[in-house]
């Protein structure tokens, strides 16, 4: 008597999906929150960087920075902070800004409010002071 053996066919091989989705999903899932946190810091950082470069914000940086009364309060050097908050709006030789820009020295630290407007390509500051964030003291930078 002849006996057969039945060959059992090998299993087929999982695809790639079977064998990898355990790893794939997070990580995708991972690379998609990156990218949009990434997008957003990188419009923050454009959005900051445009008001940074504001005539208005320049000059009412280079004020406080000069003026006596900050420079003693503060302390020498001054930074100016990152967190600048407020709106310009300039169209050619016109346009409004009110700002708010964190400054902060050795000896503390203080927001410069800024109101100002522009005409015939100048800035009029209806505003600019530097509160003091220990003592609340304001300091007009208009003023020497």
């Amino acid at each position: 008597m002849e006996q057969t053996s039945a060959t059992i066919p090998p299993t087929p091989k999982p695809n790639w999906w079977k064998r990898n989705w355990k790893w794939f999903v997070p990580l995708g899932c991972f690379s998609i929150v990156v990218l949009f946190v990434a997008f957003i810091a990188s419009v923050v950082l454009i959005v900051f960087s445009a008001v940074k470069s504001t005539d208005v914000y320049k000059d009412a940086l280079a004020r406080a920075k000069a003026h006596p009364a900050v420079v003693e309060a503060l302390g020498s050097p001054i930074t100016e902070g990152f967190l600048v908050s407020g709106n310009t709006n300039v169209n050619g030789a016109s346009g409004e800004a009110n700002l708010s820009i964190p400054i902060s020295g050795p000896k503390g630290k203080g927001t410069i409010y800024v109101a100002a407007t522009k005409s015939v390509g100048r800035w009029n500051y209806s505003g600019l002071v530097l509160e003091v964030a220990r003592t609340h003291q304001r300091i007009d930078l208009l003023q020497r």
